[in-house]
């Protein structure tokens, strides 16, 4: 257990330190904080495209952040011979597997509570259809700026790694900023617009981008036992998106059938995930549907780990290297 705890301990630092990390996180942040100017107009309909633009923006840049963290340590190691080390010392293969989904996974909830808090604190800023928060506003994008002047200064005065001290920043205080904002919301004498969405009903759904974001990291680590970049983020693109059509074309194929539920499940089905539309109509998600959701994406996860393994040790450690 400890061989794994430090592998994966690793993992992670590594994860973090990749500046195309915090390139990625930082361009999601900036999106999701621009998303209710950009909506402003829209009759009745603001707060809904903050929140679906938010979601769906959380869920692509985790994609692409999976795909990273998993060429990175695990096809790049094994193509410059590092995993070689590794496997020189008693460190089993699947031990090694194991540490590298735990510490992807781990990078990924980081990314994804971040993202979260900027959703929340979005919703706040889109006080209605013509107007918004400003302060709010400038308080979000001092945060990243805040944060990227620590990282800059933590980087020049003691050569730490930019980006993972960056989105450390970023993880302390975007939650910070959600919860000061909330409360000042709540004890607010101004009235919100009609159409804003109530963080107590927000909280499943965005919980739910948790489990969707961990299927990909799961996925994109098998894959990179045995791809390169490239093949590794076309192939998740492809199960990605054969995931959000997938239950569409099966109900028109097999109905309501079990055949159908069954072929829907084997790939990571992304429809389990998305509750925009419940949102939209304001309803209720039910907390048991959310433990469920986990415990789907733990066999899912499961799955894909034992995958990696098989192909890891039918693999050819670092057959490219010179």
């Amino acid at each position: 257990m400890e061989t794994i705890y430090r592998l994966a301990k690793n993992t992670l630092k590594e994860c973090l330190r990749e500046p195309v990390f915090f390139l990625i996180l930082a361009s999601a942040l900036v999106l999701i904080g621009l998303f209710p100017s950009l909506s402003m107009f829209v009759f009745r309909k603001q707060i809904k495209l903050v929140v679906d633009s938010s979601m769906a923006t959380t869920m692509l840049f985790g994609l692409f952040i999976a795909v990273l963290c998993a060429g990175h340590t695990i096809s790049r190691e094994m193509k410059n011979g590092t995993v070689l080390l590794l496997m020189s010392k008693p460190v089993p293969r699947v031990s090694f597997v194991l540490a590298k989904v735990l510490g992807i996974l781990t990078a990924l909830t980081i990314f994804v509570v971040i993202c979260s808090c900027a959703t929340c604190i979005s919703v706040l800023i889109a006080k209605d259809q013509f107007r918004l928060d400003d302060p709010a506003l400038y308080t979000y994008f001092a945060a990243i700026a805040v944060a990227c002047l620590y990282g800059g200064i933590r980087n020049f005065l003691s050569q730490k790694s930019f980006s993972s001290h960056a989105a450390g920043a970023l993880l302390l205080l975007f939650p910070l900023i959600t919860v000061v904002l909330s409360v000042i919301r709540h004890f607010s004498q101004d009235a919100m617009g009609a159409d804003t969405i109530p963080l107590g009903l927000l909280l499943p759904a965005l919980l739910l981008l948790f489990p969707a974001v961990w299927v990909m990291g799961a996925v994109s680590t098998a894959l990179a036992v045995k791809l390169d970049f490239i093949s590794n983020l076309l192939i998740c693109l492809a199960i990605f998106l054969t995931g959000l059509v997938s239950q569409y074309f099966l109900h028109a194929w097999f109905g309501d059938s079990v055949l159908s539920g069954l072929l829907g499940s084997i790939l990571p089905n992304w429809q389990f995930f998305w509750m925009a539309d419940a949102l939209t109509n304001m309803t209720k998600i039910p907390w048991s549907y959310v433990v469920w959701a986990v415990l789907y994406v733990l066999l899912q996860i499961v799955v894909w780990v034992f995958w990696a393994v098989f192909l890891f040790q039918e693999n050819e450690l670092a057959k490219d290297s010179r």
